[in-house]
């Protein structure tokens, strides 16, 4: 390191950072940074300081600042070094500024005129600086001073500053939607960049503006399906691979832009099977990145309108998920098969004994996430187990939030499923019991209701069961110290109302019981006030029916204790309890009737029964009521002071609205900035192959609102060596590529050894023993999942369930499922166009016909008599074959394209005399695209432990 140190640095900044990294304590670490704040706040004022003296001051004062120490007095100084015409200060006091300052400090102003300065320099590396500084501190107040640079440097001739161009533009599309609205199709423009980076920071503002608003963004489904499928065919440079995954990172935000195009719309959803396929085939599961791109391939083809074989794929790799030793593996299997579950709910039976594995697991995270997944399973015959095992979790946990949430789930659960009354009550008395306090008030209220209108089904002794056994529980819980408020005052208000109700308990002994409860909790108002009313029904109820009844001694206390009362509420609850008791039993029947606790009161908003009051005092000459929306005005002091114009206006208040004042505009800036609509045109760098043709756009008007679409007719692919375009390129033959023919159809030798590969290892994992299961799981098996059945024993419950009776909201599902995985013959549609390449379309290109996929066609797509469309394969020039590894400099354009259209003629004279001659089409498609798509030959699936799952 020498004398100087290291990296430029001197050797006392190196002693600093030793210092501070060998602290044994905070205390020490504290007073060697304010030691070096002291120090700094001196050398940093000295005049005539060297230029690398102060860098490296900034740079101290950047580490000063991190460690979570004031470095404000040196803020300025970073403002200045950031006016230097040196690049590496300028680029240093860039970096220094974006971590001391926030867009609405006061020291922002003072490097604006800066920023739109070095936005113009010639040095590309001055711009970047300034575009990262434009993204972290450029308020909504100054983007008007600067958004019209950024959005001109979108046709830099330098990928990097396009590519931070976008995302200047997205921050400021975050701070203020209203300054970039008319940019939008910048952003679309921007997908169609010759650089992979640029078109990958272009679909994060993409996935924001579709997030609000998805109709507007559906006819750019096809060029995101391009984008993804070239990503995944390896056509960015190695450079974008990451644990050798290309591009993961644009695959997996591709994929939740596709979830979000796709939701709720067949037509968009069927556009993207192919190539989730392929992703989901491709993926390493290997590699974290791996496992996160096929999580997200889960997401989407739970969000999308999906098919039978992306949901049997999906289901596949939730296996893998679950039977991992990761705990982190575990809880995406978890997560993901509970957004499955919401299509196909008996996809959950084939995981059952992971399920349980992972509720028995110590990781209190994974607990949490497998409760969250019974939580949606839950049905009338497993709520029991699931509800209980609920309780017994959210006893054991200290976490108030999760044990709030739990709480509220087991009275959701409770009050939904519940199979029995008793059960339904002794259910909410544990929940109540250990989390009463922690619930919205707004459960015990509903809790209450639910008692006093019962299940809704008009059945008078189930009710009154009901009402029964919750008189029960409470007289045997009521006396148990520390109970919660909340159910304290269910507990009074049940024993009020029900108490003495079917005679089996006398009014003594309830309102024994309820001064008893008054008295153990004498802190709380609101207990006091509900036991209070309480007791006041029970006599009063025993007193309308004509039975004798004489007031505890113990009740004649509590009474006279509430008439002194500091509470005016506890007083008059007091009062009027010895007010009732001493009306006749006819008065108190009307008063207080008997189960009336639900009943509609007639509420005469008129007040009607003062008309003859209110009559006789408009003859006594009263004045007459004005309503308050005539009232306005009236009473104001102008109208009833007569008073001359000058004392009005130099004595008296004035209570007119003021005038709206008239927007400033600000000295220096003009009042109408007038924003560009398109990019400046920029002449393309030199060191392109070929000239690049200009994008037709035509404007595409929605809702009102205008905007650009892309118009990608016979576009060809862009990154890498020319392959296959589409889904029916697999029967296009390459003259490099060694094929193996099936049953007619070809198949390249790569394709057939993997399937191979994935054949044996699925079958091995087929003969692989069977592993014991204890009792115990199994019957809690049994008990989540509906109890263990063969194959055949499950489809005749099935079809037995569908001609009789069954449960309704099951069997509503299902028919749903099976409705949305049936297949529709359509009108084949040409193939998609490539996105990402810039070529003009030739005629060839332009009359190609639509692509038969073979995908598609397995599923009852396409009609055999539709095969003998072809396609052929774009023949424009491949921009980015720049990026390929090999290069293909010295190749003659011409003769490229000539080889080409001799192939292509070729292989379609091929295809044609395959249709008329030769092995069955329809055979080798479906082999075909069972290999290519999913990868494996399909095999019976492995018999249910269990049946009856969801129905």
């Amino acid at each position: 390191m020498g004398s100087q140190g290291g990296f430029g640095q001197s050797k006392e900044f190196l002693d600093l950072v030793k210092s501070i990294g060998e602290a044994r304590s905070k205390s020490e670490e504290d007073r060697i940074v304010l030691h070096e704040i002291e120090m700094l706040k001196r050398r940093i004022n000295e005049p005539d300081i060297p230029k690398r003296k102060m860098k490296e001051y900034i740079i101290r004062l950047v580490y000063i600042e991190m460690l979570g120490h004031d470095a404000s007095f040196g803020y300025i100084h970073a403002v200045k070094m950031t006016h230097d015409d040196s690049l590496l200060l300028k680029r240093t006091g860039y970096l220094a500024v974006t971590l001391f300052l926030n867009e609405d400090h006061d020291l922002i102003i003072l490097i604006v005129n800066t920023i739109q300065k070095d936005l113009k320099s010639d040095n590309y590396l001055v711009v970047c600086a300034a575009l990262n500084a434009v993204c972290k501190l450029i308020n909504e107040e100054t983007i008007p001073a600067v958004i019209q640079q950024v959005v001109e440097l979108l046709g830099h001739p330098k990928e990097g500053v396009r590519k931070k161009a976008v995302m200047a533009l997205h921050s400021f599309y975050q701070r203020s939607p209203s300054s970039v609205n008319h940019l939008v199709s910048s952003f679309q423009k921007k997908l169609c960049d010759n650089d992979p980076g640029v078109m990958g920071a272009t679909l994060f503002p993409l996935y924001d503006l579709i997030t609000i608003d998805v109709n507007l963004y559906k006819d750019l489904v096809v060029s995101f399906v391009n984008i993804l499928k070239q990503v995944a065919e390896r056509r960015l440079p190695k450079s974008y691979d990451y644990h050798q995954t290309p591009a993961p990172f644009i695959q997996i935000k591709l994929l939740k832009i596709l979830a979000l195009l796709g939701s709720g719309d067949k037509k968009s959803s069927e556009q993207m099977y192919t190539v989730i396929g392929d992703i989901m085939r491709k993926s390493d599961t290997a590699s974290n990145i791996g496992n996160a791109i096929l999580y997200e391939c889960i997401c989407c083809i739970s969000s999308i309108q999906s098919s039978p074989k992306l949901l049997e794929t999906a289901a596949d790799a939730i296996a893998k998920f679950l039977k991992s030793d990761s705990h982190n593996l575990k809880y995406m299997g978890i997560d993901a098969l509970g957004r499955l579950i919401r299509i196909s709910p008996e996809i959950a039976e084939q995981h059952q004994l992971a399920v349980i594995d992972c509720l028995e697991d110590p990781d209190d995270t994974l607990k949490r996430k497998t409760f969250e997944l019974l939580y949606k399973m839950t049905k009338s015959s497993n709520v029991e187990v699931i509800v209980d095992r609920m309780i017994d979790y959210m006893i054991s946990i200290n976490d108030n939030h999760y044990k709030t949430e739990t709480a509220s789930r087991c009275v959701e659960l409770a009050e939904q499923f519940a199979p029995s009354n008793h059960w339904f009550i002794q259910t909410m008395n544990k929940v109540f019991q250990h989390a009463g306090d922690l619930l919205n008030p707004k459960v015990a209220h509903n809790l209450m209701r639910l008692i006093a209108e019962g299940f809704g089904e008009d059945d008078d002794t189930a009710d009154s069961q009901l009402r029964s056994s919750a008189v029960e529980s409470y007289l045997q819980i009521v006396d148990e110290p520390k109970l919660p408020s909340a159910f304290l005052q269910v507990i009074c208000w049940v024993m009020g109302e029900y108490g003495t109700a079917d005679g089996k308990y006398s009014a003594s002994y309830i309102s024994g019981k309820l001064c008893d409860a008054a008295e153990a909790h004498s802190n709380d108002d609101i207990v006091k006030a509900y036991a209070v009313t309480a007791l006041m029904k029970v006599y009063s109820f025993e007193k309308a029916a004509g039975r004798k009844f004489n007031l505890l001694p113990e009740c004649q206390s509590l009474l006279e204790e509430l008439s002194a009362s500091h509470s005016s509420d506890l007083q008059q609850r007091a009062y009027e309890f010895q007010a009732v008791l001493g009306l006749d039993a006819n008065a108190i029947e009307n008063i207080m009737p008997l189960d009336a606790s639900c009943e509609d009161i007639e509420i005469d908003k008129s007040l009607s029964f003062l008309d003859s009051y209110v009559h006789k005092s408009l003859e006594e000459g009263a004045e007459p009521y004005i309503p308050e929306h005539e009232r306005s005005g009236t009473l104001s002091i102008s109208n009833i002071r007569n008073q001359n114009h000058y004392e009005t206006s130099t004595h008296s208040l004035r209570f007119e609205a003021y005038e709206v004042p008239k927007p400033v505009v600000p000295i220096g800036i003009p009042a109408t900035i007038s924003y560009p609509t398109e990019l400046v045109p920029v002449p393309e760098p030199s060191y392109l192959l070929e000239v690049q043709p200009t994008l037709s756009l035509a404007p595409v008007s929605d809702a009102g609102s205008a905007g650009l679409k892309l118009r990608l007719d016979g576009v060809q692919k862009k990154w890498g060596k020319p392959t296959y375009s589409s889904a029916a390129s697999s029967s296009t033959s390459n003259s490099d590529s060694h094929r193996t023919t099936i049953n007619g159809a070809t198949q390249p030798d790569t394709v057939i050894s993997k399937s191979r590969e994935s054949s044996s290892y699925d079958s091995s994992s087929r003969r692989q023993p069977h592993v014991e299961v204890s009792e115990e799981k199994q019957k809690l098996a049994a008990s989540l999942f509906g109890g263990t059945s063969s194959r055949s024993e499950k489809k005749q419950s099935g079809a037995a369930a569908a001609g009789g009776g069954g449960h309704s909201k099951v069997s509503r599902v299902t028919n749903h499922t099976e409705d949305k995985v049936r297949p529709v013959t359509t009108v084949v549609q040409p193939p998609p166009p490539d996105l990402l390449d810039l070529g003009e379309p030739t005629g060839a290109m332009s009359s190609s016909s639509s692509a038969v996929d073979p995908f598609r066609q397995l599923e009852g797509l396409l009609d055999v008599s539709q095969v003998g469309i072809a396609a052929t394969p774009s023949n424009g020039p491949d921009l980015m074959s720049l990026y390929s590894d090999s290069s293909t400099n010295g190749q003659n354009q011409s003769t490229i394209l000539n080889e080409k259209d001799d192939v292509n003629s070729e292989n379609t004279n091929k295809r044609t005399a395959s249709l008329t001659k030769g092995p069955s089409l329809k055979d080798a498609l479906n082999k075909d695209a069972l290999v290519r798509q999913m990868g494996v030959n399909p095999t019976s699936q492995n018999p249910n432990l269990f049946s009856d799952l969801l129905g």
